[in-house]
């Protein structure tokens, strides 16, 4: 097998379409790329993501690109098979050889592999790629086929491109196109691996190879996993190989062991010869959804090598939006963000992307686990051509690709779909068309039974076991998985009290991104709320509506925008904790959490703990503390402490009830032993919490270096002291020393050292403070700045400061 990469020497030229009159001619085209970062790089758009830019590229949605390069490759020998191979095309394409049509193309999704060998000449041969419009392809499938409900304008569900890329509520309207994965020419004889799908479970090793022959010679499959290796022969088309390794270190997630990774390489051989290899690695584990009936109604809980893990999970979108841009290093720090958050698991939501083999490369090492939705989003999908057919193929494909990654341990239907088909009112609107129903309960389950039966499969997020959604609803809190979303689109964050969820994969708060975000992003007159460059920066329906009627529920909604803006991202990490706190004090009848989300694809104000650019966010510090192993509560009327590490606690709490002073009211001093991976729950002495003076008063909880604070009024009441805290700067290696000292009760002291240079992380954020404790953060910054920027009040912040008339609007 040799293997040509075609990358270099293609152009790009719109081929129709309302394009603007600056864009004329070819201009060089990036392979693996997209037309929008082409047009950046030549200066010929505006950067989509600033200002109002996005809305004023609308007009690339209908315009077709044409990219053009020439193949130079020998004419084929006798029994040599040669082989053009497209590893993503986005979307619509139509590819010619020497002006010869290949083929057509309808799905990003997948990969296409044209035999191109009667083609082959000496000298030149002209290739090329157009793309025509995927919103006018999807609108004649919708013509053709019949519209089906969606929640956006665009018929994104009548084409298998990636949903979020015609816009989502937290997502740009920026349509893509382009040769987005590797190309390269492809020669071989005799026969070539088509396909390889090792499984590995706790002590067994099976390879599923498949071949493509050119020939009938007697073929030989080898297989070498660490310091075994087998060889077998292929009787047809194919093989099966297994290998017992009953001695196999295990790999376990994130904070439960090590993430030993096992090297697998498959040969093809004629005789002696090698025809083709394939190298990746496995490692060895199982894992079980456990969906029992108890008394609660049924669990849903996750178990590797037998023992049952507390998901600690992030949901995850593309990291950014024009796919091409992403590096494996981009994606090493993402992952990285999560696992210093604390999180043991990502899910990869239904209206993305599969993602590429580094992202799971980076999580079989970091030990992450991964939910994989398939790509089927908050829509209505048809069960007829030409979508049938591409939505199998694809998953087909993808099942294969990903079955070797340990990380992955459970595949999901889609993302809200059959939700949607029960509480959206699209039973009225579908008038008995096909919705999906067919890819949830039969399609997907019956490729996974044939291709990967060694993980879970649920039917979508939210279900609940069985097909009847009309005798148990796909939201219900009793079963299966929960998305609540009431908490936040029309009340408060204290909502999540209301239910119980056996596994919340939805739920979360929006907040705008970092300052100096915002300040690379929109001119300096648009930093407003009410800006129509902020606005296009919001995409939630009435999100900056929801924001402020949210935050009115607990302080002062600020008239100024950077208070305001600190505000929200207070309300964020608030509300974030709370839910967390919620969940992880239910387990185990409660067995997951997973937010919405980690992670942003451009400047926006979204539900992300990490911003478009990269920046922590508050909720970022507020969600480590929360889903860290163990952790202490306040909820009402009792102490929760949670313990999800190997090692019992015996836990020494101390609980005070004290003036914003200092002055010590009531205190208890509690031993609570916790067992290893369990929580427990203490009333709390009525004397903690009876508050003279509830609003001048707080209860404090320190046990083991952890602290948890409760407050008796929301924060519009409280007779804070709003200058309770000063800081002193000293520089250190790789940036400085901030040392907080509090006067009077300080809470939610954060320093927001981005205000002073754009490079900073900080190592910690939303500190409670007594009166007379210090808290010292690190600042890492490769800036030299004056000391003193890091006490200005819009550093320098704490829920202190926001005490000043409420005003929603």
């Amino acid at each position: 097998m040799l293997k040509t990469d075609l990358h270099v020497g293609w152009t790009v030229r719109a081929a129709g379409g309302p394009v603007p009159p600056q864009i004329a001619g070819a201009l060089p085209a990036a392979v693996p790329g997209t037309v929008h970062t082409d047009l950046l790089a030549a200066g010929l758009i505006p950067d989509p993501y600033l200002d109002a830019n996005e809305a004023a590229l609308a007009w690339f949605h209908r315009t077709a690109w044409l990219y053009e390069t020439t193949l130079t490759a020998a004419p084929a020998e006798p029994g040599e098979r040669v082989d053009l191979v497209f590893d993503g095309l986005d979307t619509v394409a139509t590819i010619e050889l020497g002006g010869v049509e290949l083929g057509r193309t309808f799905n990003m999704h997948r990969g296409y592999r044209f035999d191109v060998r009667h083609l082959l000449r000496d000298g030149e041969i002209p290739l090329s790629v157009r793309f025509d419009s995927a919103l006018e392809y999807a609108e004649q499938i919708e013509a053709r086929i019949g519209s089906r409900p969606r929640p956006y304008p665009h018929p994104f569900n009548a084409v298998r491109k990636m949903a979020c890329s015609f816009g989502w509520d937290w997502g740009p309207d920026l349509q893509t196109a382009g040769i987005w994965k590797p190309v390269r020419l492809e020669r071989w004889h005799t026969a070539r691996l088509a396909s390889v799908r090792p499984l590995a479970t706790r002590d067994r090793l099976t390879v599923h190879v498949s071949v493509e022959r050119a020939s009938s010679a007697a073929l030989t499959i080898e297989v070498a996993a660490g310091d075994r290796i087998t060889r077998v022969a292929v009787p047809g088309d194919g093989a099966t190989i297994e290998l017992d390794v009953p001695d196999a270190p295990l790999w376990w997630p994130v904070g439960h062991g090590e993430q030993p990774l096992v090297p697998v390489s498959v040969t093809l051989l004629a005789g002696e010869e090698t025809l083709d290899e394939h190298h990746t690695r496995v490692g060895f584990r199982d894992v079980h959804l456990d969906e029992s009936p108890d008394e609660h109604g049924s669990r849903f809980a996750l178990s590797v090598n037998g023992k049952e893990i507390f998901v600690l999970g992030l949901n995850w979108i593309p990291e950014d939006h024009l796919l091409t841009r992403i590096t494996r290093a981009d994606l090493e720090a993402a992952v990285d963000r999560a696992v210093r958050g604390n999180a043991n698991l990502l899910r990869i939501w239904g209206g993305g992307i599969w993602e590429t083999d580094d992202f799971y490369d980076v999580c079989d090492e970091k030990g992450v686990l991964v939910w994989q939705d398939f790509p089927l989003a908050c829509a209505a999908y048809a069960e007829e051509e030409p979508i049938r057919s591409e939505i199998l193929a694809e998953a087909r494909e993808n099942i294969t690709r990903l079955a070797p990654h340990p990380s992955l341990i459970l595949w999901n239907g889609g993302n809200e779909n059959i939700w949607g088909h029960e509480d959206w009112n699209w039973k009225s609107d579908l008038n008995g068309a096909t919705w999906g129903a067919r890819y949830y309960y039969e399609d997907f389950p019956a490729l996974l039974a044939e291709l990967d039966p060694t993980r879970p499969y649920h039917p979508g997020s939210p279900s609940s076991p069985g097909h009847d959604p009309s005798a148990v609803h796909p939201n219900d809190d009793r079963y299966g998985t929960r998305h609540e979303w009431e908490a936040w689109n029309r009340e408060d964050y204290t909502f999540h009290d209301n239910f119980v969820p056996r596994f919340c994969s939805e739920f979360g708060w929006q907040a705008p991104p970092a300052w100096s975000t915002l300040i690379t992003t929109l001119a300096p007159e648009d930093l407003r709320k009410d800006s129509a460059a902020f606005l296009l920066h919001q995409k939630a329906e009435d999100g900056n509506g929801k924001l402020d009627r949210g935050l009115a529920q607990h302080m002062a909604v600020p008239e100024d925008f950077a208070a305001w803006h600190w505000a929200t991202q207070l309300n964020q990490a608030r509300a974030t904790a709370y839910a967390v706190n919620h969940l992880r004090a239910h387990a185990p009848r409660t067995m997951g959490s997973i937010l919405w989300q980690l992670n942003d694809c451009w400047p926006v104000t979204s539900w992300a703990v990490v911003d478009g650019a990269g920046r922590l966010k508050p909720a970022w510090y507020a969600l480590r503390r929360a889903y860290a192993p163990r952790l202490l509560a306040l909820q009402k009327q009792r102490l929760v402490v949670i313990n999800d590490s190997d090692a019992p606690w015996p836990a020494e709490v101390a609980l005070r009830r004290v003036r914003f002073d200092g002055t010590e009211l009531a205190a208890v001093t509690t031993g609570v032993d916790v067992p290893a991976r369990s929580v427990a729950v203490v009333v709390l002495d009525p004397a903690l919490l009876a508050a003279a003076e509830p609003d001048r008063e707080v209860l404090v909880a320190d046990a083991g270096g952890l602290r948890a604070t409760h407050l008796f009024a929301e924060d519009y009441d409280l007779h804070y002291d709003p200058a309770a805290v000063r800081a002193h700067a000293v520089a250190i290696e790789g940036g400085y020393s901030v040392t907080v000292t509090a006067a009077s009760f300080a809470r939610d002291v954060a320093v927001l050292a981005d205000r002073v240079a754009p490079d900073v992380v900080v190592d910690d954020m939303l500190v409670d403070l007594l009166p007379g404790e210090t808290h010292t953060f690190t600042v890492t910054t490769a800036a030299t700045v004056d000391g003193e920027a890091f006490s200005a009040p819009e550093v320098l912040r704490s829920a202190n400061a926001l005490t000043i008339p409420a005003k929603v609007g």
